[in-house]
């Protein structure tokens, strides 16, 4: 797709190769506490920081060594300084692994980690308008608002010519090419609730890929609404008893039996000047 744009002149010929970061999205939590893990190279950003380590909140360094019987990683950090530590002892930590992307003027990009100081969403899109020698990048968001990503900042950035059905909520394009592989999909995701989602992108065409029309179809159809609390309650609660109707009370064959009579009031302490009275 985007080699056509390139030879019919949306997109600029000229490419500038530039380093991203990828997310290593097959790493879980509980991966992220062993070292054998990580590859060397990976990049890694500490959310959360760590006082003991001299890791500020936010920071990034790169993976040196991989000490898989003691279960140690050793970073450097940007500046230089160089950490060992055992991996459990972190929360919070995000990997990525080092990717070359070729990108030119008029590509279409979307951002792939959120970014608090610039106020840009993740999986926000946008189109590159200028790139300068240094490998700078200036980006108009859709929003309308002009961005700039550093050469010397980690980029976490990739083309936006396409997306997942899930970040894609809330857009809307004139045309809509939806893939779907029902081999490689988790199959509890392939529903009626991504359907409606992902074709509802469109506001003119949209058009489904897959390897399998009739899997797919079955799949599609797969109802899976939330039920509120208040239905489940309704649902499992007991039937309520009739009441007796106006015709049945006037018959008499419902009686309430009257209030029993409250003991009449006695202040406190007459019961001892009654005794008084006695003596």
């Amino acid at each position: 797709m985007r080699r056509e744009l390139q030879a019919r002149g949306f997109v600029a010929a000229t490419d500038h190769r530039l380093t991203v970061l990828v997310p290593r999205g097959e790493l879980t939590g509980a991966d992220r506490r062993w070292a054998a893990r990580y590859d060397v190279g990976d990049r890694i950003r500490y959310t959360r920081g760590s006082r003991a380590l001299g890791l500020g909140a936010g920071e990034y360094a790169r993976v040196v060594d991989v000490d898989r019987e003691q279960n140690l990683l050793t970073v450097d950090r940007t500046g230089g300084a160089r950490r060992t530590y055992d991996p459990r002892r972190l929360h919070g930590v995000s990997v990525y692994r080092e990717a070359g992307r070729d990108f030119s003027v008029g590509d279409r990009v979307q951002f792939t980690a959120p970014d608090r100081a610039a106020r840009i969403a993740n999986r926000q899109l946008g189109t590159i308008e200028q790139i300068d020698g240094a490998g700078t990048l200036a980006i108009r968001l859709d929003s309308g608002r002009a961005v700039q990503v550093s050469s010397r900042a980690p980029r976490h950035l990739d083309h936006g010519y396409a997306v997942t059905s899930h970040s894609s909520q809330g857009a809307t394009a004139e045309r809509v090419l939806l893939h779907i592989d029902t081999g490689t999909a988790h199959a509890p995701l392939l529903n009626r609730r991504l359907a409606y989602v992902a074709v509802s992108r469109a506001r003119a065409e949209a058009e489904i890929y897959t390897n399998d029309a009739r899997t797919l179809g079955r799949a599609l159809s797969r109802e899976v609404t939330k039920r509120t609390a208040q239905e489940v309650v309704e649902h499992h609660a007991p039937a309520a008893p009739e009441r007796a109707t106006r015709r049945a009370r006037e018959a008499g064959r419902e009686r309430t039996p009257a209030a029993a009579p409250l003991p009449p009031h006695r202040p406190a302490g007459s019961r001892e000047r009654a005794w008084d009275r006695e003596l």
